[in-house]
């Protein structure tokens, strides 16, 4: 049986061209958008150069509302930086910070304890 071999995210948003480009700070660059027809919701992928990929959708229908992403880095002070909050050890020795996107999405950031 062949098994997936890649999961993607789709956040939910109420402006996917405002939350592509908030994830920037991130790190992630817009690969495409699609929009049916005019005045329609937009879909948007963004990825990072190591291959996290995200969805942003606004597609009511997509998802139920707002979710929680994990993200995996080798330096998570750079990303606590950019998102202007604490990176704390955790009690199992991993470095993480939190924050929320524009749309309430909580982006949790990690840097294991045998990268840093």
């Amino acid at each position: 049986m062949k098994t997936p071999h890649e999961a993607i995210p789709i956040l939910r948003v109420a402006d996917a061209v405002a939350s592509a480009s908030w994830y920037t700070c991130l790190g992630f660059i817009e690969d495409w958008r699609h929009q049916h027809e005019p005045g329609l919701p937009w879909f948007i992928s963004v990825s990072t150069t190591d291959g996290a990929t995200l969805f942003l959708s606004e597609h009511a229908d997509d998802t139920a509302g707002p979710s929680t992403i994990f993200l995996v880095t080798q330096d998570v002070e750079v990303i606590a930086a950019a998102l202007g909050v604490q990176a704390l050890v955790m009690p199992w020795g991993d470095r993480e910070c939190e924050t929320f996107d524009p749309d309430g999405n909580k982006i949790r950031v990690s840097q294991p304890a045998e990268s840093g």
